[in-house]
């Protein structure tokens, strides 16, 4: 089994920064591409941002320019840096991982949330 755990939510202004973590954690082979996802109120989940394991990343394109994804493969964790956030980016934000539990076999895996509150 693979745990992934988020932390780094919270209140910003509109204009504000935060930095989401995300550590995966568990017994696996390798963690492949890891990735951000957001559900706000009344709205289906969306991709924020995702990245491989030789850091190539793609970007939704309401967040391209403001937000940076990053990882660490030494420690199994993903990053999420928000700039010039906005009301409209408030949600809960989701890590996701790909993870190789042999060889041959992998499968996704969801963190719980953590929430993003962009609010004067």
């Amino acid at each position: 089994q693979v745990q992934l755990v988020e932390s780094g939510g919270g209140l910003v202004q509109p204009g504000g920064s935060l930095r989401l973590s995300c550590a995966a954690s568990g017994v696996f082979f390798s963690i492949n591409a890891m990735g951000w996802y957001r559900q706000a109120p009344g709205k289906q989940r969306e991709l924020v941002a995702a990245i491989n394991n030789g850091g190539s990343t793609n970007y939704a394109d309401s967040v391209k320019g403001r937000f940076t994804i990053s990882r660490d493969n030494a420690k199994n964790t993903v990053y999420l840096q928000m700039n010039s956030l906005k009301p409209e980016d408030t949600a809960v934000y989701y890590c996701n991982a790909y993870a190789l539990i042999t060889a041959k076999n992998g499968m996704y895996y969801w963190g719980k949330g953590t929430l993003v509150t962009v609010s004067s």
